[in-house]
């Protein structure tokens, strides 16, 4: 195809819904719903690159960088949701993982469809970016003009870039370093990508930040351990998790939780090794902020030279 036009599996039709007019309302919701379980396993076949971009994103997190995601339309909305959820779950900064949507942020409530098409403004946007950060661009049909601006300005500045799309065609998989596509196939209503490649996207988003933030030492076994005590509800989940965490009463973490000023991960290795809180503190900030290495830090120093200590 030539002109406007482009190659997208997004924007064919199922022919399984052909007749998705003529269903009962409960037969419509499970052709919906039988859709829906196909996308799972698109996103299973893209693990491995979504995995390089896990490593790459800490490696360049650690040394000074952030994460910048870049779409239009349902896939920008979807990586500000993940962009912002990410500060209270793992009580990082927000200028760690920051999104940026086409036509800007009120683009999230009132739609802007034109800004996509926007090359320039994809550009602008990523003009910030450096060569220790990571640019992810979000794209069901891995054409839009916004976000190709986006990564090849970030590409230009030294940037690790990575495409996020449901179309194994997209024009834009030559313009990132890693591509990563979850092949959903046609939507249920032809071209409406809020659908299956919009779970599509949400999945991936999920599963590559949680990971990000395990790997950055953001939790501790499967505990949010550097949530910020910013409300009632996550003052008392930290308790909470604190005591999940060493079997102490809940009056013992609360009082730890107050010692170490509101920091749970100092609170947590305090309470799992006995040390003081300004201890703890110094052995996260000589472990690179990871819980288990500090902890091993303080056992250590208690040891008498010489002692064998017995394998974990």
């Amino acid at each position: 195809m030539s002109g406007d036009w482009f190659e997208s599996l997004t924007e064919d039709r199922n022919a399984g819904t052909n007749e998705i007019h003529t269903l009962s309302t409960l037969a419509l919701l499970e052709k919906v719903n039988d859709e829906d379980a196909t996308v799972a396993a698109a996103v299973r076949h893209a693990l491995p690159t979504i995995s390089r971009l896990v490593d790459e994103s800490v490696n360049r997190i650690r040394n000074g960088g952030s994460v910048h995601y870049f779409g239009a339309g349902s896939s920008g909305r979807l990586g500000l949701l993940d962009a912002a959820e990410l500060i209270p779950t793992f009580g990082v900064s927000e200028d760690l993982v920051v999104a940026h949507l086409a036509g800007g942020d009120a683009a999230m409530r009132r739609p802007k469809e034109g800004a996509e098409d926007e090359g320039t403004l994809g550009v602008a946007d990523a003009a910030a970016l450096g060569p220790s950060d990571v640019a992810v661009g979000l794209t069901a049909s891995g054409r839009t003009p916004y976000v190709g601006g986006a990564l090849r300005r970030a590409a230009r500045a030294g940037a690790f870039t990575a495409l996020v799309t449901s179309n194994p065609l997209a024009e834009l998989r030559h313009d990132c370093d890693v591509f990563i596509c979850a092949d959903t196939g046609p939507e249920v209503i032809a071209g409406s990508t809020r659908m299956k490649a919009g779970t599509a996207e949400k999945l991936i988003l999920n599963s590559y930040s949680t990971a990000v933030m395990v790997r950055l030492g953001m939790t501790w076994s499967n505990l949010m351990i550097n949530m910020r005590p910013t409300s009632t509800k996550l003052r008392q989940r930290i308790v909470r998790l604190l005591g999940q965490a060493t079997g102490v009463d809940v009056e013992q973490c609360a009082a730890a939780l107050a010692a170490a000023d509101g920091d749970a991960k100092v609170a947590l290795v305090g309470l799992l090794t006995g040390a003081g809180f300004a201890v703890a503190k110094d052995a996260l900030e000589d472990s690179d902020g990871l819980v288990e290495p500090a902890v091993e830090r303080i056992k250590a120093t208690r040891e008498p030279p010489g002692s064998s200590r017995p394998p974990a």
